[in-house]
This record gives structure tokens, C-alpha cells and sequence, in this order.
């Protein structure tokens, strides 16, 4: 992709994210994600009703009647993106998950932002691709944005569908997805605790350990995202199907219930397993699909908190 190209997709999705930050999330995203305590920010004089436990003893001395402490919530914060760049997430029937990762990420980005905290970001397929680490300003948000666009742009020419399981696996030479490197690397690079939001379709081994150990020092969150094609296939076509991690190519037949069911069934389990992982290792999380707004989950997942 060009710089032009670039710069004008960066632009677009500013304007979107921004906007929906400003009218939208602003507001939600401040209640949902507390500041780590509360910080001394002045004295005052005792009113009824104050709690005599925050009276400052010292001042109270000096000027013959009760004063107390005054606190204020600490609102800054870190907050880590890990960003699934590996190449399942360059697919999608209509939408490329890519891009809704990109406007997840600028989305969460700018709300931070505008909490005034500290934002960082981890790329990573099956290795550790980029690390940015947390920082302030505009400047700095649209970088991890063009990072994210640079990253997820698929092959000029690559089919978009993406199927996994369905036929005998290939082993891939690279490109895939490992979460748990990634959380592995997020616990050791960062030792501030810090809310890490995880963006991924989440076609990964199994990582329940490594969230689980990351949860415990972190305030984790993930965002699944997934294309309806995965859900289920479109009845009474032919569709050629790359499986984007391994390459390998098959023609399938849609037409076909045994194949229809055997991609609905892997949907399910696949949901059922996560959903588990989730649940066990104390991880709110939130299903984003390519599809449809993704405005909804996201109010509710920040309700929930």
C-alpha cells in the first residue's frame, strides 16, 4: 500500500472512530475502566455527614476545628492493544476482519485518550511482530493505527474465505496465531498493571494458561472477532477456500448438508471452548462480528463492567 493509500485509510478511520468516541463511547468507557485508586487532592473543613476516618488530624490541631481529607479518583491508566495480525484475520466474506480489528483498535485508542491514559500496542501472529509501547497524543494513536492497516492488508490477489479444520490440516510454515506467546510477552514486557484489551478471531492452540497468569496481573479483555461465513456456509454454492495460516486450497460444496453441518459444528465447539477459557480465567469478553454494528456489544460489554 502506498503512503496516499495509507494515509487516506488512517483519515477515514479516524473520522469514524472518533466520532463514535466523542457521541458514544466516551462516557461508557470512563465508567467501565476505573482509575487504579484514589490520590490525596486537598483539605477542607468538616462537614456533616463526612467520614470522620479522612479527618487530617495535623490540620485539625493547627486551626482549632476539624478539617479532612479530600480524594479524588486516580483515572490514569495503561492501556495495552494486543492486535492479532496473523493472516486468518485478512479474510472475510464481505469484511475483512482486518479492518474491523483497525477500527477496534482506533476506536479503543481515542476513548483512552480521552481518559488521559497511556496507550501501547502488542502486533503478533505466531511471534511477537511489533511492540509500541505505551504512550500519549494523537500522533502516537495514529501510528498503532497505520501499523494496524500496514500489518492486515492481505496478499494482492489471496482468496478472502477461510476455513480451518474442515479438511485434514496442513502444518504451516508460518503465519498463524499464537495468544499465548503473545500474553507470555505482555506479562513480562509490562509490569505496570495495566487494562489489555486482546483483539484476535482467535484461531489459536489452546492458550487458557497463559490468559489465566496474564488475568491475574492484568485487567484483560477480549474481542472476538468472526465473519458470518465461519458461522455457517452459504447454502447451494461452490466456494474455493483458502485456510489463510496453512495455505491449503479446497474446493468445497456448500450444496452439501454433511459439510454445511461439519462447519457449524466446529463453530459451536469452537464458541463452547472459548467461552469456557473466558469464563474460568475471570476475562470479559465480547463477540464482534464483521457483519453488523459492532456499536451494540461493545455498550454491553462496558455495562457489564
Amino acid at each position: 500500500m502506498d503512503t496516499k493509500e495509507l494515509l487516506k485509510k488512517v483519515r477515514k478511520i479516524e473520522i469514524k472512530t472518533k466520532g463514535l468516541t466523542n457521541n458514544v463511547f466516551a462516557g461508557e468507557y470512563h465508567s467501565a475502566f476505573k482509575g487504579k485508586g484514589m490520590t490525596f487532592s486537598e483539605v477542607r473543613e468538616y462537614q456533616f455527614g463526612d467520614d470522620i476516618r479522612n479527618i487530617d488530624w495535623n490540620v485539625t490541631a493547627r486551626f482549632g476545628h476539624p478539617y479532612i481529607k479530600v480524594f479524588e479518583e486516580e483515572r490514569e491508566m495503561t492501556v495495552i492493544i494486543l492486535i492479532d495480525i496473523s493472516n486468518s484475520i485478512k479474510t472475510g466474506a464481505n469484511e475483512l476482519k482486518s479492518n474491523r480489528i483497525a477500527e477496534l483498535t482506533a476506536l479503543i485508542a481515542f476513548s483512552a485518550s480521552q481518559n488521559n491514559d497511556k496507550i501501547g500496542a502488542i502486533f503478533f501472529s505466531n511471534k511477537i511482530e511489533k511492540f509500541i509501547p505505551p504512550q500519549k497524543g494523537k500522533s502516537h494513536i495514529l501510528r498503532i493505527i497505520r501499523e494496524v492497516i500496514n500489518f492486515s492488508q492481505p496478499e494482492e490477489g489471496k482468496p478472502f474465505t477461510f476455513f480451518k479444520n474442515i479438511f485434514k490440516r496442513i502444518e504451516p510454515q508460518n503465519h498463524r496465531t499464537d495468544i499465548a506467546e503473545s500474553l507470555r510477552f505482555l506479562t513480562n514486557a509490562i509490569t505496570k498493571k495495566s487494562t489489555v484489551f486482546l483483539i484476535s478471531d482467535f484461531e489459536a492452540d489452546d492458550f487458557s494458561k497463559a490468559i489465566r497468569i496474564a488475568n491475574q496481573k492484568h485487567d484483560l479483555i477480549a474481542l472476538y472477532v468472526y465473519d458470518q461465513i465461519e458461522v455457517k456456509l452459504p447454502k447451494g454454492f461452490y466456494i474455493r477456500a483458502e485456510d489463510a495460516e496453512t495455505g491449503n486450497i479446497k474446493d468445497i460444496n456448500a450444496k452439501n448438508e454433511f459439510i454445511r453441518s461439519l462447519q457449524e459444528k466446529r463453530w459451536n465447539e469452537k464458541n463452547e471452548k472459548l467461552t469456557q477459557t473466558f469464563r474460568k480465567s475471570g476475562v470479559d469478553f465480547a463477540m464482534i462480528p464483521t457483519d453488523k454494528d459492532y456499536v451494540k456489544p461493545l455498550i454491553n460489554l462496558f455495562k457489564k463492567r
